[in-house]
C-alpha cells in the first residue's frame, strides 16, 4: 500500500511538474525541492539523523543516497534530449534490472514466476509508454539507461542499508545527497539558482513535490523495503505510469490509445498476480 501511495503521489506530480518547469529551471527546481525535504526532516528528526551519521559507516547510507540523487539528475537531462515516450519506457526497465542487480551483488535468487511477471510488466509498460514504437536511440536514450540502472541500484542498496539505518534517517540522507548533487548541477549548468521568476502556483507545485513526492515518497519506499523485497517494490512502482496517465487525462485532457489501455491492464494484472506468489529464494 505504501508503494501504491508513492505511485499515486508521483502520478499526480508528473503532469503538474510541467507547469512549474515553464517558469523554473530544472536544476533550480530540483535543488529547492530536495533542500526543502531535507530541512523539514532535519527540523523534526535532527538528533536521530545526526546519530546515524556518527554511528553508521558512511558507505552504508551514502551509496543509496548517491544512486537516487544521480538517477533523478540523469533522468532530467535525458528527458531534455529525447522523446518523453522513449524515456518513460526505458526508465521502466528498472523493473527487470532490480532483480538482476540483487543477484549480481547479493546472490538473491527468484522464482521463475517472478521473472516472467516482470518481463510481462515491461511489455505492458512498452504499450503504455511507447504506444507502438520507440523514436530511435541516441544520447538521451543512453543516459536514460543509466537512470534505470541507478534507480534499480538505489532499491537494492537501500534495502541492505535499512538493516543498519532507520527509514526516516535514510530518507533524510537521501534527500541531502540529492540536494547536494542538484546544487552542483545547478551551478554548473544554470549558474546561480534562479527563484525570482517562480510564480505562486509554481511554488505550490514545488512544495507538493518536496513534501509529498520526495519526503513521503522516499520515506514510503524505505518503509516498504523493510517489509517486502526490492523486486516487489520495483514491480509495484510500475503502476506509477498508470497513475500518471490517469491524472494526465483528468488534468491535461491527454487520452490513452487502445495500446495504452491494454498496457495499463497488463501492468495491474502483473501486480495483482505477483502478490499471490511466494517471495524469492535466498542462498
Amino acid at each position: 500500500m505504501l508503494i501504491i501511495l508513492q505511485s499515486l503521489f508521483y502520478g499526480f506530480g508528473d503532469p503538474i511538474s510541467k507547469i512549474a518547469y515553464e517558469v523554473t529551471p530544472v536544476y533550480t527546481l530540483l535543488l529547492v525541492r530536495y533542500s526543502i525535504a531535507f530541512l523539514v526532516l532535519a527540523v523534526l528528526f535532527g538528533r536521530r539523523i545526526l546519530n546515524t551519521v556518527r554511528t553508521v559507516p558512511l558507505r552504508t547510507w551514502l551509496i543509496p543516497g548517491l544512486c537516487i540523487g544521480m538517477a533523478y539528475l540523469v533522468g532530467n537531462v535525458a528527458l531534455s534530449m529525447a522523446a518523453a515516450t522513449s524515456i518513460a519506457f526505458i526508465r521502466s526497465l528498472s523493473v527487470v534490472l532490480t532483480p538482476a542487480l540483487a543477484f549480481l551483488f547479493y546472490r538473491v535468487r527468484f522464482r521463475w514466476q517472478h521473472i516472467a511477471l516482470q518481463i510481462l510488466a515491461v511489455v505492458g509498460l512498452y504499450l503504455l509508454c511507447a504506444q507502438g514504437g520507440l523514436t530511435g536511440f541516441g544520447a538521451g536514450e543512453a543516459l536514460e539507461i543509466c537512470d534505470a540502472i541507478l534507480r534499480a541500484a538505489a532499491l537494492v542498496f537501500s534495502m541492505r542499508s535499512l538493516d543498519d539505518v532507520d527509514p526516516v534517517s535514510l530518507t533524510a540522507l537521501q534527500a541531502a545527497c540529492s540536494s547536494i548533487l542538484a546544487g552542483a548541477a545547478c551551478f554548473m549548468f544554470e549558474g546561480r539558482p534562479d527563484i525570482h521568476s517562480v510564480t505562486p502556483l509554481a511554488w505550490a507545485i514545488i512544495l507538493y513535490l518536496a513534501i509529498t513526492c520526495t519526503l513521503l515518497g522516499f520515506l514510503f519506499q524505505n518503509m516498504a523495503l523493510t517489509r517486502i523485497s526490492d523486486r516487489s517494490v520495483a514491480l509495484l512502482q510500475s503502476t506509477a505510469p498508470v497513475m500518471t496517465a490517469a491524472f494526465s487525462f483528468v488534468l491535461l485532457g491527454e487520452k490513452l490509445s487502445a495500446a495504452g489501455i491494454a498496457g495499463s491492464v497488463i501492468i495491474l494484472v502483473c501486480v495483482i498476480v505477483s502478490t499471490l506468489i511466494p517471495s524469492e529464494l535466498n542462498d
